[in-house]
Formats: C-alpha cells, sequence, structure tokens
C-alpha cells in the first residue's frame, strides 16, 4: 500500500470525518480485532481527536488501556507492543479486504498513533527517518518507463524526454534496489517434506519390517510436522521447500533384539545430516509390543518439535523465515525463550496469519505464546484456540492450545477432556503429556501428572520443560526438596513459578543459596510477595500447594504480610 501519486489535501479528513469512520469500523463484524485492540484503538483516536499528534507512549498504553500497574516496563514486558502489532495486522486485513473509497485508519509501524485518511497508507517515510523531497505535481499522469539500448525513454502525457545514460543508471540503480528490497522480504516457509524407506536385513524379517514401516508412518503423520512421502528419491522431483530422505534398516540381532538402524540426509544433495540406532530388548515382549515400542522412539527421533529434521529446519531457516520455521522457533521460545523472545516470536506468528489466516497450527501456537506473555489475555487465546481446533479438529497441536487456555479460564474439566483428546490423536508426543502432566498437577491430580510427565522424559531427543517442571513440584510436594531443587535447575527457563520453586526448595533445605535464588525471583517480579496470590491463582494451583510454596519462599527471606499470609 502506498500514498503516491495522492495529494496532501486529498489525504485530510475533518474530526466529524474520522469519528465516523471509527464508530463505523467499530461496529464492523468483519473486523477481527480484539476486545484490546478496539480500546487501544479508541484510545490512540481520542488522542488524535485531543491535538495530541504525536500519539502515546507504551507506558501511558500499558497504564490507561491495559490495567498494568505504576511500575510498568515496557523494556521487560512487550505486552503493549504485542497488542498494537495485533491492532495493526487487524486494521491492514480488514483495508485490503473490505476498504473503499473513503476514510481509513491505520497504525504507523515504530509509532503509537492513530491516522485517518483518504487513500491507504503503506509505511511513511517519518518511519524510516527521512522526509519526501519532491511531490508530484497535481495534474500529473503516470509516466510510462521504457528502457532500451541504453536510453532511458520517459513518455508522459504532456512531455516526451530522452535521457542520458547517467539517467538510464539512476534507473537501473532503483530497479536493483527494488530487487534488493523483495529479496530481502520474509521467507514463507512450510513443512519438510519427507521421503521414508525401511528395508529387512534379512528376506525372513521382511513382513516384520513392513508392518513397523506402516505403523511408523501413522505415528509421524499423527505429528502432523511433516509432509510424508513414501516414493523413492531420484523419483520425487525436488519440491522449493526443504526435502529430506530417511532410510531405516530393520535387524533381529537374535532372540532377544530388535534394531532399526536409521539415517536423515538431505535429499537435495545427498549429505549425511544424522544416524543413529533404535534398539528394544524382546524379553518378556510380543513382536507386536517390539514394533509398537520402536516405533514410539523412532516417530519421537524424527518428528517432535526438538527431534532431527525440525531442529534442522529451526537452525537452518532464515531468522525472519514466516511459517513453518516461526512456528518451530516459538515452540522453542516457549520452552527455552524469555520475554524478548516470546514477543519476537509472537510477531512473527501475527506476519504468519496475516499472510495465511486458515493456518491452524500458527493460530494454535499464537494462542499458547499469548498466554505465556500475558496469563490474563485468556479470552484472545480461548478464541484463536477454538478457531485452531475448528479448522484442524485432529491437530494435537491445536487440541494443547485449547486445553491451556481452557485450564486458564478456570474451565479445568473441559481443558482436562482436551488434553485427553489431544494425547489420543498423538500419545507419542512427548510435549502432550507433559503438558497434559502441568494441567493434571495445578489440578490435584499429583499421581496420574507425575505419571504422565515420567513418561514423557523418555524421549530420545531430550525430555520436554513441563516433564521436568512437574516431576520438580511433584518432588516439592512430597518434601523431597533436594530432588526439587535439582530437578527446578534442569528447567531450561525461568518464569514465575520456577524461580519460586527454586528458591523455596533452597529455603526449605535451609540453603545460604537461597538467597541468591530468592533474588532471581525478585528481578523477575520485584513485588512477588504482594502478586503471589496473584500468579497461583492465575495459574490454577491449588490452595495447600501455593501455601506449601510460599512457606518455602518465606524461609528463603521473603517477606509476606499479614494480608499476603490471609490471602490463600
Amino acid at each position: 500500500m502506498s500514498t503516491a501519486g495522492c495529494e496532501e489535501t486529498t489525504c485530510q479528513v475533518t474530526e466529524a470525518e474520522a469519528r465516523t469512520e471509527l464508530d463505523r469500523l467499530l461496529s464492523d463484524q468483519r473486523f477481527h480485532g480484539t476486545e484490546r485492540a478496539r480500546d487501544i484503538l479508541r484510545y490512540l483516536a481520542e488522542r488524535y481527536f485531543d491535538g495530541e499528534a504525536g500519539g502515546a507512549k507504551a507506558y501511558s498504553i500499558a497504564i490507561d488501556v491495559l490495567g498494568r500497574t505504576s511500575n510498568f516496563d515496557a523494556s521487560n514486558d512487550p505486552i503493549v507492543r504485542i497488542e498494537v502489532s495485533r491492532l495493526r495486522s487487524a486494521l491492514s486485513q480488514y483495508y485490503e479486504a473490505y476498504g473503499e473509497a473513503g476514510v481509513t485508519i491505520d497504525i504507523p509501524t515504530g509509532r503509537y498513533v492513530a491516522r485517518f485518511a483518504r487513500c491507504i497508507h503503506g509505511r511513511d517515510d517519518a518511519d524510516e527517518g527521512a522526509e519526501a523531497d519532491n511531490e508530484a505535481p497535481a495534474d500529473a499522469v503516470p509516466a510510462t518507463i521504457a528502457i532500451s539500448q541504453g536510453i532511458l525513454t520517459v513518455v508522459g502525457s504532456r512531455r516526451r524526454y530522452i535521457l542520458s545514460a547517467a539517467a538510464t543508471a539512476t534507473a537501473l540503480l532503483i530497479l536493483g534496489s527494488v530487487i534488493a528490497w523483495y529479496s530481502s522480504q520474509p521467507s514463507f516457509t512450510q513443512k519438510p517434506l519427507v521421503m521414508l524407506t525401511m528395508t529387512a536385513a534379512d528376506v525372513r524379517l521382511e513382513r516384520e519390517a513392513g508392518a513397523t514401516r506402516d505403523y511408523l508412518l501413522a505415528s509421524l503423520a499423527q505429528f502432523d510436522t511433516l509432509t510424508l512421502s513414501t516414493q523413492q528419491p531420484a523419483r520425487v522431483r525436488q519440491p522449493v521447500r526443504n526435502a529430506y530422505s530417511v532410510e531405516l534398516k530393520y535387524y533381529a540381532d537374535d532372540d532377544n533384539d530388535r534394531t532399526v538402524w536409521w539415517q536423515v540426509y538431505d535429499a537435495a544433495d545427498g549429505d549425511i545430516l544424522k544416524s543413529g540406532i533404535e534398539r528394544v530388548s524382546m524379553e518378556g515382549k510380543s513382536t507386536e509390543a517390539a514394533k509398537d515400542e520402536l516405533v514410539s522412539a523412532l516417530s519421537r527421533r524424527l518428528a517432535t518439535n526438538r527431534g532431527v529434521i525440525n531442529s534442522i529446519e529451526a537452525r537452518d531457516a532464515p531468522r525472519n523465515a514466516l511459517g513453518n520455521a516461526c512456528i518451530l522457533r516459538a515452540e522453542y521460545g516457549l520452552d527455552d525463550g524469555g520475554r524478548q523472545e516470546l514477543a519476537a516470536a509472537s510477531r512473527c506468528l501475527e506476519q504468519t496469519l496475516a499472510r495465511n489466516p486458515s493456518d491452524a497450527e500458527a493460530t494454535a501456537t499464537l494462542a499458547r505464546v499469548t498466554l505465556a506473555t500475558d496469563p490474563a489475555a485468556v479470552g484472545d487465546a480461548l478464541r484463536m484456540a477454538n478457531r485452531a481446533v475448528s479448522l484442524a479438529p485432529t491437530s494435537d497441536r491445536a487440541n494443547v492450545a485449547l486445553m491451556m487456555a481452557q485450564f486458564y479460564s478456570g474451565r479445568i474439566e473441559a481443558a482436562i477432556d482436551a488434553g485427553n483428546r489431544a494425547l489420543a490423536l498423538n500419545p507419542n508426543n512427548p510435549d502432550v503429556g507433559a503438558k497434559l502432566g502441568s494441567v493434571l498437577f495445578a489440578s490435584g491430580f499429583y499421581d496420574s501428572a507425575a505419571s504422565l510427565a515420567s513418561e514423557a522424559a523418555k524421549s530420545p531427543e531430550g525430555t520436554p520443560r513441563d516433564a521436568v517442571l512437574v516431576l520438580a513440584l511433584d518432588a516439592y510436594r512430597r518434601g523431597q526438596w533436594s530432588d526439587a531443587s535439582l530437578l527446578a535447575e534442569q528447567v531450561n527457563c525461568g518464569d514465575f513459578i520456577v524461580n519460586a520453586l527454586r528458591a523455596a526448595s533452597l529455603g526449605q533445605l535451609g540453603s545460604a543459596q537461597a538467597s541468591a535464588r530468592l533474588a532471581d525471583l525478585r528481578s523477575w517480579d520485584p513485588t512477588f510477595e504482594k502478586d503471589f496470590r496473584t500468579h497461583m491463582t492465575t495459574r490454577q494451583y491449588a490452595p495447600a500447594f501455593a501455601i506449601s510454596l510460599r512457606d518455602g519462599l518465606a524461609k528463603a527471606g521473603a517477606h509476606f504480610t499479614p494480608d499476603d499470609m490471609a490471602a490463600n
């Protein structure tokens, strides 16, 4: 979208016209802005009507619109950037789809200000720190440009110029800049194409190998992270997206073992990327049970978010890539990242959905990122999760997102039902079991939670964060302070509950290191004593466990007031 050729006087609107367009937009059901986005738009518009052309600061939006406290710090809390980004995307999508001649509204990149105009704005020059130096005459007519034999000819409605070679060079420079700009735009990545073959080391094992291959293909399909093919690499035309070949060989070493050797290589150049062996003991097991165990291990190795192929995809995709790479990196951010990583993931997912609003996986992932960034935004997350499930009912990722959104909204039974559906859809995904375990633990179903976490911890590509956390929380609940401390230190990232658990475990042990861990918690939330009840109730933890955790924090040196102590 551009304002080229639109005169300044043409773009100006009266306040009455601006208010009319604002009211019309906010009442149009086709405008998919969230309630928060609508509130922010009203706020910015009123500042515009009050003559505050500079717009608003993140701090004032956080305090006046989002209800943040006076100690809000935009450098640590990206909620304003996230919400304004959503509003900006919603406005852009609306006017691209339904815009007609008349007044439009947009939020320029880099500023928190509402703009009203008769023509659609692109990125204005002020956003880039530059101003336009020349404006086309009011009666100008677009020119026709032709380049031939080193001479640039510009044909207008009034004049005809034969420009010199210098002008030709200038035009070519501009053309090169345009090409460079297009080449710098984010690439849209797809799920990787995987071609899988399995052979038997012994002709007598061909039936077993064939059955194992078929079950493996079915299991990989349940993850919905790969596009699968059983064709030989030579018969598959190389696609634009990344393609991998997976070769497997099935062995029966003796009556007590079944082994699969596997190798992943780049289908384009044949480079070997990774190889390994999965072995299952037949002792006390049927052939069917051994097959199930092998399939589970292989599918976790190849198709999880941290599996061989997806790890390569997340690592090698351009940093600004949208689509599948964005989803994978968002999953990593949910496990390992801090607030900045989650803010980047949110922006990436929003851009992905702007390109493809029907992407169920991106919608589901954005719902979880929204909850991780701001648990109070549960309404927005629930709407996104429900949409993801409606788009892809058999997606375990969509059902996990629905589970988490329902859980944070207090609908515990519905959340557990959604988690069980996700587990039934993909029983071999350790992330599903780990996340369901976290919901069950917070809801007081401790034994079931620990069982799911222990099973998820068997993943060959590393234990999911939620599984480690559940095991750490369960150890703390059972009074095994040392185990709780050791496990809590193994959790990848430190959010409120992880930091609190680390400090409380050391506090219960009477360790001198408790004060240092308490300082880490205080740096995450300087007023955590006052906010403790909110943190625990938002995350739906049972009152008895919350009291136990608070006691450990008090032993570590936290100072709770009588009101804080009576809150739980």
